[in-house]
């Protein structure tokens, strides 16, 4: 019993007493600043004492806050947190409830919707169990902890940005005007359908499914032998005019239509063929206008035998009448009877040939209405000098307002005769041959006297027959896929600028199919490991990780697989010369429009160095923890304590001064990646021409990004600076009138371009006892930013001023009109590294961070008064000796 206790008449019995057991366990849980979790075990189906899940029994208000959970949660664990198990919190539930001590859990949960390291404490209560959990993004975070948090936003960010360009290239692929499909593996399974092509098959399901399954008519068809020879044999594939049989779900029936087709082999990266491109096109109207002037021309020769019998008949009743001339002139009568069925018959006769030939008219102008009505560009070149005799409104398109009709080829599209489509056309006509081309290129101005442009053509020249079956013209039929092949290219520079990027950047990068097999490494990985791209395909990657973290990095990882989840984890990575490094290995899923996986895209950052100091800060937690336990247990061992103290205390000095060697380090090798990376930046813009239109605005965003970068790296080395000047340079009198106009003429630019005004007022305090470089950074610092954040309805009015409490210490006042910011929202984080709150101009987030250490360290204080859009006063409190006497 104590004094107090004893004066008062209560015993601690008594004093327990005067509080409700059922108030007291309540009121705890509601004001706690630490989570509180009651769960109720629900057993699993065997033995009585398994558990499968918990239940929440109740959550106070700090844990309804750290997990975003209402008081009393519906849903159990597992199902708020499906991931528990795989992160260990489950098993750890199962353990304390069977456990008659507490336990605790460092754990760091990065999923559905939460990312902090949690630390968490376990007992058996009755049949439920109490947890206590603490969340340590509550807890200041050092420098380091939160540059590894912005490094990680900003690897995320870049993700983002690989997700968008690959979303980018899809859909071009999507939109293009041509059936494009592409099929994995010797089953040929759908793994791309562009959108024309599942238009054509609507209300079928392709994707993930073999052709055999998906489109079983096709098995027997002459196309399906096409695709399996381009994957057999590695080689492209085509036919022209292929008949299909094809429709979509609900048809009656399907239909044949003819289409150009063309099988590409796809490789690996070990150049091994994985799978087909397919790309046709419809040509069934071509087709079928093909066969109609075929039917029209043998109906043609047919009336042309007709008319020819009749000529013979009409002549052999000639030299008849002249053998029996003697018999008709006894017979006139029956001459002019004749006579007349003669005429009437020449007449029928007649009458039957105009007929014909008007029926070959209509035929002919029912062609030329077919010719003109075709989608594709079709063009009739007559004769040897080949002259535009027929020009469809198709092929009129490619080459907009030249005159081609009647004028030969050479005179109408001069630059065909320089080049060897020219010669081309050429031997069709003297060969008879036809000839097919495929994305030729062909340059060609579009109108008469504009310039020449690199156009890309599929084609087709057959030789056109006169009646006696000599070659008279060139019947063309051309497609422009100029935009096809630019497409093409275009996919093939944005993989070839990936892999480029991948290798310039210092960390290691892999990609791997969404089946989770390993398909390409940059060379990053090559150079750390020693080993090839080859030996790390498919799973070949296991052997390079430590055989203790192993098993971990392949569950996770089959996790992340099942459930579509992002993957992350730590493990340490042999390099070439046989030692260990820790390393961060992170990987995103890449989706489709309908949410399927289409490849994984990881990376590797070395964490060894950060992970070294994060153990020795945990155990230099444990020795402070020990620490406070032994002054708990022996008061009467002060001095041993004390001393103690002093040791954990210079520890703590020499573990704060390895944090800052390790960023002024860090910051000071970083640099020359970065500078690196510029250069190879600077090389890309000279030398690689972008045909996308986004590419400018793209490559100034990548621009920015690395000058970021840099201010950050040359920020932090700043602080670090600073810090070692607060060690090292002497304190002396500094008059502050002159260094304040020498820091406001440094900054002569930006005054004059903004129309700043400044007031300086020394009067009360015109010198202080300080390090001067340190008071110079103080002062650039917010009168820079008063200048950056200025309002911009106003030009900048800046007062700089002195003045003294009434304890005798002094003040330096810097009071803006700028765009002010909001105090009670953001005036916790005001002098938090990286901490910006203006994102309309540059900056690192360094400025008001360095000024608060100096400012501290000191022995001062800031004092912030703001008003949103008047402007904002910065007080630095210093103590009475700053005074210069």
């Amino acid at each position: 019993m104590t004094v107090s206790d004893a004066a008062s008449g209560f015993s601690p019995a008594d004093s327990w007493a005067a509080f409700p057991p059922e108030e007291l366990l309540a009121g705890v849980f509601d004001v706690s600043l630490t989570g509180l979790l009651l769960l109720r075990p629900l057993p699993a189906a065997g033995p009585p004492e398994a558990v499968a899940d918990f239940a929440y029994a109740y959550v106070n208000p700090a844990a309804q806050r750290i997990l975003g959970l209402p008081a009393q949660p519906t849903r159990t664990l597992l199902e708020v947190f499906p991931d528990a198990g795989a992160a260990g919190v489950l098993g750890f539930y199962r353990q304390a409830l069977a456990s008659p001590a507490p336990l605790h859990l460092d754990v760091h949960y990065q999923r559905h919707g939460l990312d902090s390291y949690y630390r968490l404490a376990a007992r058996r209560v009755g049949p439920g169990l109490l947890v206590s959990l603490t969340d340590t993004d509550a807890q200041p975070r050092t420098a380091a902890e939160q540059v590894l948090r912005d490094s990680r936003a900003r690897e995320q960010h870049a993700h983002a940005e690989a997700d968008m360009q690959r979303n980018r290239l899809h859909q071009l692929l999507m939109e293009a005007p041509a059936l494009i499909a592409t099929y994995r593996g010797p089953e040929h399974v759908f793994e791309f359908v562009n959108a024309q092509h599942q238009a054509l098959l609507a209300g079928r399901a392709l994707l993930g499914r073999p052709l055999r399954e998906a489109l079983p008519e096709l098995v027997h068809q002459p196309i399906y032998a096409l695709l399996r020879a381009a994957y057999r044999t590695g080689e492209l594939q085509s036919a022209t005019e292929l008949p299909v049989l094809l429709g979509p779900d609900n048809a009656p029936a399907l239909s044949q239509n003819h289409y150009n087709v063309f099988f590409q082999p796809t490789r690996d990266a070990a150049g091994q063929v994985d799978g087909v491109l397919g790309f046709a096109y419809e040509v069934t109207a071509q087709v079928q206008a093909r066969r109609q002037i075929e039917e029209k021309e043998q109906e043609l020769r047919a009336l042309n035998m007709l008319l020819g019998v009749a000529n013979e008949e009409l002549a052999s009743v000639n030299e008849g009448l002249r053998r029996n001339n003697a018999t008709l002139q006894h017979t006139q009568q029956a001459l002019r009877q004749l006579n007349q069925d003669l005429e009437a018959r020449v007449q029928q006769r007649t009458h039957e040939a105009d007929a014909a030939r008007a029926e070959a008219e209509r035929q002919r102008a029912r062609l030329e209405r077919f010719f003109m009505q075709a989608p594709a560009a079709i063009c009739v070149l007559d004769g040897p000098a080949l002259v535009y005799e027929l020009v469809n409104p198709g092929y009129q398109r490619l080459f907009p307002g030249r005159e081609l009709l009647g004028r030969p080829l050479a005179e109408a599209m001069p630059e065909f005769a320089r080049q060897p489509i020219w010669h081309i056309l050429q031997r069709v006509y003297q060969s008879g041959e036809p000839h097919e081309g495929r994305e030729t290129l062909v340059q060609a101005a579009r109108q008469a006297g504009g310039p020449v442009e690199d156009r890309h053509f599929t084609f087709i020249y057959q030789p056109r027959h006169d009646a006696a079956g000599l070659i008279d013209g060139v019947l063309v039929f051309a497609y422009e896929v100029t935009a096809l092949v630019q497409a093409r290219r275009r996919v093939e520079q944005s993989e070839m600028e990936f892999r480029l990027l991948s290798d310039a950047i210092p960390h290691l990068v892999w990609t791997a199919t969404p089946a989770g097999s390993v398909d390409y490494c940059n060379e990053q990985w090559c150079a750390y490991t020693g080993g090839t791209v080859a030996d790390a395909l498919y799973d070949g990657w296991t052997r390079y990780y430590h055989p203790h973290d192993l098993p971990q990095l392949q569950q996770h990882w089959a996790g992340s697989l099942h459930a579509g989840q992002p993957y992350q984890v730590e493990a340490r990575l042999r390099r070439h010369d046989g030692s260990y490094r820790w390393f961060m290995v992170r990987a995103l899923a890449l989706r489709d429009e309908h949410g399927q996986i289409t490849r994984w895209f990881g990376t590797g950052t070395d964490v060894h160095e950060q992970k070294g100091l994060a153990e020795a800060l945990r155990l230099a937690s444990r020795k402070l923890a020990t620490t406070n336990r032994e002054l708990r247990v022996a008061n009467d061992e002060t001095q041993a304590i004390n001393q103690e103290l002093a040791l954990t205390n210079r520890q703590l000095t020499r573990i704060n001064q390895d944090l800052d060697n390790f960023v002024y380090t860090a910051s000071h090798d970083l640099r020359q990646p970065v500078y690196n990376l510029a250069g190879v930046f600077q090389e890309l813009k000279r030398t690689a021409t972008f045909h996308d239109p986004e590419a400018p605005q793209l490559m100034q965003m990548f621009e920015a990004a690395l000058g970021q970068i840099h201010n950050t790296i040359q920020g932090l080395s700043e602080v670090v600076q600073a810090e070692r000047r607060n060690a090292q340079d002497a304190v002396e009198p500094v008059a502050l009138l002159p260094l304040t106009q020498d820091v406001i003429r440094s900054m002569h630019e930006q005054a004059s371009a903004t129309g700043a005004a400044f007031r300086l007022d020394f009067a009360a305090v015109p010198a202080l006892r300080f390090a001067r470089l340190n008071l110079q950074s103080i002062l650039y610092n917010l009168l820079s930013n008063a200048l950056k954040y200025r309002h911009p309805d106003r030009a900048p009015a800046v007062r700089v001023a002195t003045e003294l409490t009434a304890a005798g210490a002094p003040v330096l006042l810097v009071q803006d009109n700028g765009l002010g910011l909001d105090v009670p929202r953001f005036g916790p984080d005001l002098f938090q590294l990286f901490r910006r709150f203006h994102d309309h101009v540059s900056g690192s987030g360094l400025g008001l961070y360095l000024v608060n250490r100096i400012v501290q360290q000191a022995g001062g204080r800031i004092e912030v008064e703001s008003v949103v859009g008047a402007g904002t006063t910065f007080r630095i409190v210093l103590p009475a000796a700053a005074v210069a006497q």
